[in-house]
C-alpha cells in the first residue's frame, strides 16, 4: 500500500513510482523491464521526495533477499564499475603524472570493494536494529534492513563520479544519505523523536568506521596486485578534509526544482529515467585528438596519445605540451555513459570555494558549463577542469604555468565543436 497524495512531497502518481520495490512482488531479476522501471522509481523518489518514499517504503512488504537482488546489488556496483572504468581507460593522476593500473589490480579492487559493500550494508542493518531498543525504537530486522540500503542510496548513485578524479569532488553530494537516514531511521525503527538525532549520529559513527574499514580492507587484500590501491579510503579521507576546507554548496532551490520537474516528467524526471542521457556511442578519439593543438600556452606538443573503450562506453585523447620546468598535460574525455547524471549534476548548482596562503581551488557553472580551477603559486601547478556538452571533460595540468595562461590557452580550444559533435551523436 502506499499513502495518499496529501503533501506537496508527492512523487508524480504513476504505476512505476508506486510500485511495491522491495516488496516480496518482485521475483524477477532486477534487470528485468518492470524491475528497472521499480529501481528508477525507487531511487528518483527516495533522492527527491524522501518524506514520502519512506512512508511507502515503512507499509511495504519486504524481505531482506528481496531488497538486496532489487536495490542494494545494482547501486551498489556503481562506484566500484565507475573506479574501474577511470582507473584503467583514464588512469589515476598523481602529483601531475598518471598512473594506469594493471587489469588484474583495477578488477580485483573493483570486486572486494562491491563485496565489503554488500556486506556492510548487511552489516550496518544488524547494528542499526540492535541500537533501535536502545533509543526507545523496536527491533526489526527487515525494517532496519531498509533503512541500511535505501538511505545508502544518494552515495552509492554520486559514486559514478569516480570514472574521473576532476569530477571527485562531486562525491560530497553524497552526503545526502545522512540526511535520507535522518529521516527513515526513527520513521522505520519507531524511535522516539527527542531521540532520533542521537541514535542517527551512534549510526552515522558506525558508516565512516564501516567506510574506513572498507577502504582498508579493499587496499589490504589487493595489495598483492598493487601497491598504491587505497581508493575507498582515500577518497573518505578527500571528502573530509574538503568538509572542513572552503565553502561548497549545493542550491536547495534547484533541488526542490528538480524535483518538481520530476515530478511533472520533463527533462530532469528523463535523467534519472534514462541515466546514460544517450544510447549514442561517444565520440571517437581520433576526433576528439583533432583538436589538440600542435602548441599551447606558448609550449610545442611532445607527446599524444588517445583510447577508448570497447562499445562506445568512453573515449579519450591526451597531448603534453613543453619539458623541463614548464609544461601542460591536456586530455579530453568523453563520459558517453554518464551524460544524464553529469547533466543533472550540472542543474543543481554545486560550487566549491577553497582559498589558502598560497592559492584557491574552485569549481561552479561558468558560461553554463561546470568549469573547476585550482592554482598554487609555491608550486607554480595549475589545473583547469570544463565539462563540455555535459559529457565531455576536457582538463589540463600545468607545471610552470600561470593559471590565467592555462585558462586563455583551454577556451581557445575549439570547444564549441564537441558541444557540436555531442548534439550530433
Amino acid at each position: 500500500m502506499t499513502t495518499p497524495d496529501s503533501t506537496k512531497d508527492q512523487a508524480a502518481p504513476d504505476a512505476a513510482s508506486h510500485a511495491p520495490a522491495g516488496s516480496e512482488a518482485e521475483g524477477a531479476a532486477w534487470n528485468s523491464p518492470e524491475a528497472r522501471a521499480q529501481l528508477t522509481a525507487r531511487v528518483r523518489n527516495i533522492l527527491f521526495t524522501p518524506r514520502t518514499e519512506w512512508q511507502r517504503i515503512d507499509q511495504e512488504p519486504a524481505s531482506i533477499a528481496g531488497i538486496y537482488s532489487r536495490h542494494v546489488l545494482p547501486l551498489a556496483a556503481i562506484p566500484p564499475i565507475a573506479t574501474l572504468i577511470g582507473s584503467l581507460v583514464f588512469g589515476v593522476s598523481v602529483l601531475g603524472m598518471t598512473y594506469r593500473p594493471s587489469v588484474a589490480s583495477a578488477l580485483t579492487s573493483a570486486v572486494v570493494q562491491y563485496g565489503l559493500t554488500l556486506a556492510g550494508i548487511f552489516v550496518l542493518g544488524l547494528v542499526i536494529n540492535w541500537l533501535a531498543p536502545k533509543f526507545g525504537g523496536a527491533a526489526d530486522k527487515v525494517r532496519a534492513f531498509k533503512v541500511a540500503a535505501y538511505s545508502a542510496t544518494a552515495a552509492w548513485v554520486v559514486g559514478v563520479f569516480n570514472i574521473l578524479p576532476a569530477l571527485s569532488v562531486l562525491t560530497v553530494l553524497g552526503l545526502y544519505s545522512l540526511y535520507l537516514l535522518y529521516l527513515g531511521l526513527p520513521l522505520l525503527m519507531k524511535a522516539p523523536k527527542e531521540k532520533a538525532l542521537a541514535y542517527t549520529g551512534v549510526v552515522v559513527l558506525v558508516m565512516v568506521i564501516g567506510g574506513l574499514l572498507i577502504g582498508s580492507l579493499t587496499a589490504a587484500l589487493t595489495r598483492p596486485f598493487a601497491s598504491d590501491n587505497a581508493i575507498g579510503s582515500a577518497a573518505i579521507a578527500d571528502m573530509v578534509e574538503s568538509l572542513g576546507e572552503g565553502d561548497e554548496t549545493v542550491n536547495s532551490a534547484d533541488i526542490a526544482g528538480l524535483a518538481e520537474s520530476m515530478a511533472a516528467g520533463d527533462q530532469a524526471g528523463a535523467i534519472l529515467q534514462n541515466p546514460m542521457g544517450s544510447q549514442s556511442a561517444a565520440i571517437d578519439p581520433k576526433r576528439l585528438a583533432s583538436l589538440l593543438p600542435q602548441n599551447l600556452a606558448g609550449l610545442p606538443v611532445t607527446e599524444t596519445q588517445n583510447a577508448s573503450v570497447g562499445g562506445g562506453l568512453g573515449s579519450s585523447a591526451e597531448a603534453r605540451y613543453g619539458s623541463g620546468d614548464r609544461t601542460v598535460s591536456v586530455e579530453m574525455v568523453d563520459m558517453a555513459p554518464i551524460g544524464g547524471i553529469s547533466a543533472m549534476a550540472s542543474s543543481l548548482s554545486v560550487q566549491r570555494d577553497r582559498k589558502t596562503a598560497t592559492g584557491y581551488e574552485r569549481l561552479g557553472q561558468v558560461n553554463g558549463r561546470m568549469t573547476g580551477e585550482k592554482w598554487d603559486s609555491v608550486s607554480k601547478r595549475s589545473e583547469y577542469n570544463i565539462l563540455v556538452g555535459n559529457r565531455v571533460m576536457v582538463s589540463a595540468e600545468g607545471r610552470g604555468v600561470e593559471i590565467d595562461v592555462l585558462k586563455a590557452a583551454i577556451n581557445d580550444l575549439d570547444l564549441d565543436a564537441i558541444e557540436a559533435a555531442v548534439a550530433r551523436k
